[in-house]
């Protein structure tokens, strides 16, 4: 068995393969048919500790399926007396603990701030890995092509440090980097040239978000301070979103829409 992390440490350095998460999900989903398949040769003390195994896994699977299925059920507390005093009107009440009732209460209010804005393109065509990543061969062995070269627009921090050239797997060329985008105000009809704080939501892939991608239907943060935008409270509103409405690769520059809460 291996003693340090040299798969870790290879990741690290060279990346993962692009289909790592569908390999890993094949083998997940074949992991059963495996062990069932082990399991009819096995005989012994070996057969014995993985029978055990396996009773322990049901009894855990069990446990979590009633606990489940509990949560929907409306039951009193069984706790005669309570930790803390109880007002008088409500002394005659019994407790009544509703795990499904908190739960409800944790989507809707995600389901509201999820909906807090009108998108401008609520739909955005899909795009393959194909068209955002360019292989690219570097070094004396030519047959291992595992840099990505972006051709996309893409937006890179102030304090963003390249690695070095033989640790660096997703290259992001300075000519297709932006740092201000060309924003629109629906209330006002006037476009303001603002700088862009960061890439808030890729729709097209979470990996294109970490990377900065900056193609149309993304959603971006712009500073917004030059505006003199303030909240109900007086407070200087200095960064809002805002959702890209054009193809900043074709145009050769980064045109959106300002999101107002609605």
């Amino acid at each position: 068995m291996p003693q340090n992390d040299y798969i870790e440490e290879h990741q690290r350095r060279h990346g993962k393969r692009l289909d790592h998460d569908e390999r890993m999900r094949k083998r997940e989903a074949r992991s059963t048919h495996k062990a069932s398949a082990v399991a009819k040769h096995t005989i012994g003390l070996k057969a014995k500790m993985m029978n055990r195994a396996k009773r322990l896994e049901k009894i855990q699977m069990k446990k979590t399926l009633k606990a489940r299925d509990e949560r929907d059920v409306k039951a009193a507390s069984t706790s005669e007396t309570p930790d803390e005093a109880l007002p008088t009107y409500l002394l005659d009440r019994e407790g009544q603990k509703d795990a499904k009732a908190l739960s409800s209460a944790v989507k809707e209010r995600r389901k509201d701030k999820a909906a807090k804005y009108a998108v401008p393109l609520p739909q955005v065509r899909g795009i393959a890995e194909d068209e955002v990543f360019k292989v690219m061969k570097t070094g004396k062995r030519k047959g291992k092509g595992w840099k990505r070269m972006v051709t996309k627009a893409t937006f890179v921090g102030e304090s963003f440090t390249r690695k070095p050239p033989k640790l660096e797997r997703f290259v992001r060329p300075m000519g297709l980097r932006y740092k201000k985008a060309h924003i629109t105000h629906p209330d006002l009809k006037a476009t303001f040239q603002l700088p862009i704080i960061g890439v808030k939501k890729n729709p097209q892939s979470p990996m294109y978000t970490q990377l900065g991608v900056l193609t149309k239907g993304t959603i971006i943060e712009v500073n917004v301070s030059e505006l003199g935008m303030v909240t109900t409270g007086g407070k200087v509103v200095w960064g809002k979103y805002a959702q890209i409405t054009n193809n900043p690769e074709n145009d050769g520059c980064v045109n959106g829409v300002l999101l107002l809460s609605q």
